[in-house]
């Protein structure tokens, strides 16, 4: 990190993400060409619009991750206006908390006149969020498989073949992260942890290259997504319903409630859409691109 003078305001710019991309539990993520922006404006007391108002106290995800972030780094707090701009929808599986608190580590760094330091930014939100595999995408950008390893996230990074997209469905209602959790089992056969592994490295190289058929044979969970699918009424509707109109295959994105269909061109993709849109009018519907972008940070 170098210090330069700091700017008045600061404008920190985070992907969402889809997490663990079927057979990737826990360890997959991959940026997507949707973002949220916070604008960060010193200011006489703590100010902060552009969410929901129940979300607006002290307690708010990305003022609590600055404040955690200037004290890691020894670097003085300040009072903030905090004005939110995020169309990721709060449904869960599109990384919305994770953009929260990567944008509030991000902004403590450069109110500081620091660069944005990735590493850092990725290790602190890991311990912030609890598991890396939203925040590790949406800092480094692309596809990224992540690990802990000392309380340091370490990440490996590919980039995403052009001709794939994601259409990510989002229902009207949430599905909680702690819900998901005591879905899945204690304990899994070592015949599925095999089967996991294998699937999980060739859906790395089928993303990459963008091999439709690969994708489509390795991408069948047996860790989370049988105990997951339940907890989301419309999964096996929309499930049949993007199949059928063209898509690759369909997974739960990170632990739902937000469903994810994977198509090899922008013309499947948009049937997948439309079918979608169909069956199910008040559904949240968009066909997004992998994003190698991931955080940025502007000076205004």
């Amino acid at each position: 990190m170098t210090a330069d003078a700091p700017q008045n305001s600061v404008v920190v710019r985070v992907p969402a993400t889809t997490a663990n991309l079927g057979v990737g539990f826990d360890v997959l993520g991959l940026a997507l060409s949707l973002s949220a922006n916070y604008t960060f404006t010193p200011a006489d007391e703590l100010l902060i619009t552009g969410c929901d108002e129940k979300l607006c106290g002290p307690d708010n995800l990305v003022w609590t991750s600055y404040l955690a972030a200037c004290d890691e780094l020894g670097v003085p707090s300040q009072a903030l206006h905090i004005h939110e701009e995020c169309p990721i929808p709060s449904s869960g599986g599109l990384g919305s908390s994770s953009t929260c608190v990567i944008a509030g580590i991000a902004a403590a760094q450069a109110l500081a006149g620091l660069d944005l330091d990735r590493a850092f930014t990725a290790s602190l939100a890991t311990r912030i969020e609890g598991h890396p595999d939203n925040v590790a995408p949406a800092v480094m950008g692309g596809l990224v498989s992540s690990y802990v390893e000392d309380e340091q996230t370490v990440t490996t990074r590919w980039v995403v073949a052009p001709n794939l997209r994601f259409v990510c469905m989002a229902p009207p209602y949430r599905v909680l992260t702690a819900d998901a959790r005591k879905a899945l089992p204690s304990m899994v056969p070592m015949g599925s942890v095999s089967w996991q592994v294998g699937r999980c490295l060739a859906m790395v190289s089928a993303l990459a290259l963008g091999h439709s058929a690969e994708i489509a044979a390795c991408c069948h969970d047996r860790i989370h997504e049988p105990y997951r699918a339940p907890l989301i009424p419309d999964y096996e509707r929309l499930q049949a319903c993007a199949l059928g109109a063209g898509a690759v295959t369909f997974l739960i994105s990170g632990s739902g409630a937000t469903m994810l269909a994977i198509c090899d061109s922008n013309r499947s993709a948009q049937s997948v859409e439309d079918a979608a849109r169909a069956a199910m009018p008040n559904l949240w519907v968009r066909t997004l691109r992998a994003s190698e972008q991931g955080v940025s940070v502007r000076m205004t």
